[in-house]
């Protein structure tokens, strides 16, 4: 049977990982490239903090190509949609028919990217979705995937947290309104050596540093782009993130 050709949407972290290796094991799409957001000022992953050298680490160790998405510090809804139509064209004009994400339970996150997706002719997979968070990340760790904090919410962790390897020291230490993968947008990894990976990613780690941002209004804001803000503060937010190097 043909596999349908998929883009996978890349964030370099714990559920972009396994979202990959079930979509590997599964063998049911033929993955054209790894797609990424870029800050664009910073030449980082959004949100993520990650260096984009090491992004290309990651990409050379998985064997796929990278994608980079570029778009501003603080998206629009407008600057997200028209990078995501230049990011998507080429891959679509090689046959991709299925976009993946490792969205776990987020439903307005899932219905904006179904819906967007749909106005492109592409449909979206999520091999996560509805899992049990805390199953998911004891799956993650027992694979052998070994990842570590780059960036975490002061409304939820302070900065102890911040470039710490998720193990089970880690899981303990979580306060109990805080999902063990973050999928609230709590904290951001990087994912630096598992099954998916030919070899580990080498790097060093750097320093930590707070950064608060000012949140854009609401009508101008992309707030499913942007889901780890949903619960935020609407005037501010600040994060504290360790740099990678």
């Amino acid at each position: 049977m043909t596999k349908q050709k998929a883009i996978f949407n890349w964030s370099g972290g714990k559920d972009s990982a396994l979202a990959l290796y079930k979509t590997q094991q599964a063998d049911n799409f033929e993955i054209l490239s790894l797609l990424t957001s870029i800050s664009q000022k910073h030449q980082r992953i959004s949100m993520h903090g990650v260096r984009k050298e090491l992004l290309l680490l990651q990409s050379e160790s998985i064997g796929l190509p990278a994608t980079e998405m570029m778009i501003p510090d603080v998206p629009t809804m407008e600057n997200y949609e028209n990078a995501m139509r230049m990011a998507l064209t080429p891959l679509i004009n090689q046959g991709a028919e299925v976009s993946i994400f490792g969205d776990i339970f987020l439903e307005d996150l899932r219905e904006y990217r179904e819906q967007k997706l749909s106005e492109v002719g592409l449909k979206g997979e999520f091999p996560l979705w509805k899992q049990p968070t805390g199953e998911l990340i004891k799956e993650f760790i027992d694979l052998g995937f070994k990842t570590i904090t780059t960036c975490v919410n002061e409304k939820y962790l302070d900065q102890s947290f911040a470039g710490r390897v998720i193990d089970e020291d880690f899981l303990k230490d979580l306060p109990k309104n805080v999902d063990p993968c973050g999928e609230n947008g709590e904290f951001h990894t990087f994912v630096f050596d598992g099954p998916i990976f030919s070899k580990p990613i080498p790097f060093e780690i750097g320093e930590t540093v707070y950064r608060k941002y000012e949140a854009p209004k609401k009508e101008d804001s992309n707030d499913c782009f942007q889901d780890d803000h949903k619960k935020e503060d609407p005037y501010a937010f600040g994060f504290w993130y360790t740099d990678l190097i």
